[in-house]
């Protein structure tokens, strides 16, 4: 899975409202929706004097000034940081085989897909702050899509998002509640998900991550997912209150 893929993807998988063309910026709306779905990008042939019209953009969507890094914006991030952008979340991408993960499958009655969200996996993700504006946008995708539900000791556990973009599959808003971690939830979702995905015609499952967040990682790494790729955020002014996600 290369860079240029891995973003395709993410557009597909978790669009945003909108889509603006404002010079040499796509400008993203993102209506509550999250970083991802809110952040603008550079195309070919921006300038620094450029930056304000971006500004600008974002600021008329009621929306923080942010944009996402990708490996090839090494000039943009550095125009970002003498303007006094801070970085916020550096993300990972992992990515692996459906075929490999999907084996061994979860035991019978511990994971679940379906769709449209049934209302205790909106009530996991409520509580990990995954609201309205997160799952319109699951809503939005126009592709194969499902919810999956995971259970532990006959507890809902954790819930995911995944949907498809041709022949690739990404997890979106995976959370278990943190009373029942480290008890198979996880596990047993990303090997539902590349089950599903394989049933959808896909042959890689992929999913992103705050580089920060140790935990996750180790779980893709133990399930064999491996790196492909990465991005940041610039923001600016004070991070905190920031968007989520």
């Amino acid at each position: 899975m290369t860079a240029p893929d891995l973003f395709t993807v993410l557009e597909s998988t978790w669009p945003a409202a909108g889509r603006h063309d404002i010079g040499p910026w796509l400008i993203r709306e993102g209506q509550g929706g999250g970083k991802r779905v809110s952040a603008a990008t550079a195309q070919p042939g921006w300038q620094d004097e450029d930056i304000p019209a971006a500004e600008q953009a974002m600021a008329q969507l009621n929306q923080p000034a942010l944009f996402m890094i990708r490996e090839e914006d090494v000039l943009l991030d550095q125009a970002l940081q003498a303007r006094g952008y801070r970085i916020v979340d550096p993300v990972v991408a992992y990515a692996a085989p459906c075929a490999e993960l999907a084996r061994p499958a979860p035991l019978p009655m511990t994971t679940f897909a379906h769709w449209p969200p049934l209302a205790i996996c909106t009530e996991l993700w409520a509580e990990a702050g995954i609201g309205p504006g997160r799952l319109a946008v699951m809503d939005r995708v126009q592709g194969p899509k499902t919810a999956l539900l995971a259970r532990s000791q006959d507890r809902p556990a954790g819930s995911a998002f995944i949907a498809c973009h041709h022949d690739c599959a990404m997890l979106h808003a995976l959370e278990v509640r943190p009373t029942l971690r480290r008890q198979g939830a996880g596990h047993n979702i990303l090997r539902a998900a590349a089950g599903w995905a394989l049933d959808q015609g896909a042959q890689t499952l992929a999913v992103v991550v705050t580089l920060g967040n140790n935990p996750a990682r180790s779980l893709y790494s133990t399930l064999g997912m491996q790196i492909v790729g990465q991005y940041h955020y610039r923001q600016f002014g004070p991070v905190q209150g920031a968007l989520k996600g």
